[in-house]
């Protein structure tokens, strides 16, 4: 098996205002390692909302960036560890003071450059593994000249054992990582199950007009409805196959997705059920579970290794 090399495939990101002084950059389809990103600029300070996987892809976004924001950043936001998020950091530190919470950073140093070599085939480029210099636990406030804030909540567990979002409220613009996914199947393999109920209950809460999901294309609160029911169905069908007695990989096959059955990247159910299964049979939330063996079964499901499109 071997990966699709799909930086000829992959369209590039394109960063795009989605209100005064806030911008989104997409990378369609949103698959894996296509993951979206955010800058906030506003009275001569910015904020960048995660990198990108790649170096090429990263300075993609650099160069974007810095139609708006000469020089770059002053801060770079890592909503979690996964290195489509965090690889591009060390294209804007030091410059860029790397903001995370604190356990993404243990989580960062952890996992290293592991990504790259599950897909061997990609041209990652130099991606040096380049930690958060400022870190926190609950939440944290970014103020820029003129009132405009970025707010960084932590919400984990959801996608990850810590996740953050970053609220923007005097546009109404919420970012959210990984938490919130839109066309694309949500992964919850390493997070929870009812944490990402949790955190969406949080998220809307909050207002927002505009939703800058993890992956996938910009829309609104509808978009934290969509991700709730995919997380519900999994709940549904986790339990069903509890009752079964069959396991998570042949409830995946077993299973009538419905609405969810076009979204892209089918495969990760087979992962949110390893997590959905364990959550019902007390394992707490966030707390680790066998990531390979879950993957394995995935690449099962799909019928080979999915692409990084990175």
């Amino acid at each position: 098996m071997s990966a699709t090399t799909a930086s000829s495939v992959a369209a590039p990101g394109t960063l795009h205002q989605v209100a005064d002084g806030v911008y989104a950059f997409v990378q369609p389809e949103g698959g894996w390692c296509l993951n979206n990103a955010g800058l906030v600029a506003g009275g001569g300070q910015a904020a960048l909302v995660d990198t990108a996987a790649t170096e090429s892809r990263t300075r993609r976004l650099r160069e974007e960036v810095e139609r708006v924001v000469p020089g770059g950043p002053d801060y770079v936001v890592n909503t979690h560890f996964h290195g489509d998020h965090t690889f591009g950091n060390g294209q804007f530190a030091p410059r860029a003071a790397v903001v995370a919470h604190a356990g993404t950073r243990s989580d960062t140093q952890e996992a290293g450059l592991g990504l790259r070599h599950l897909w061997p085939d990609v041209e990652w480029g130099e991606t040096p593994l380049t930690l958060p210099t400022l870190t926190f636990r609950d939440e944290l406030t970014l103020h820029a000249d003129g009132g405009l804030r970025t707010e960084l909540l932590h919400v984990g567990p959801a996608h990850t054992a810590n996740d953050v979002i970053a609220w923007v409220p005097e546009r109404g613009v919420l970012f959210t990582g990984d938490v919130v996914w839109s066309g694309v199947t949500p992964y919850i393999l390493m997070g929870s199950v009812t944490g990402s109920l949790r955190a969406l209950e949080r998220m809307r809460a909050l207002g927002a007009s505009v939703v800058v999901p993890g992956h996938g294309p910009v829309g609104g609160p509808e978009l934290l409805d969509a991700t709730e029911s995919y997380v519900r169905r999994l709940q549904d069908l986790a339990r069903d196959g509890l009752r079964r007695g069959v396991g998570p990989l042949q409830a995946a096959r077993e299973a009538d997705l419905g609405a969810f059955a076009g979204l892209l990247d089918s495969e990760r159910l087979v992962g949110n059920l390893h997590r959905a299964y364990a959550e019902l049979e007390g394992l707490a939330p966030g707390a680790r579970i066998d990531v390979a063996a879950s993957f394995k079964e995935m690449v099962a499901f799909h019928g080979a290794l999915p692409s990084c499109h990175a």
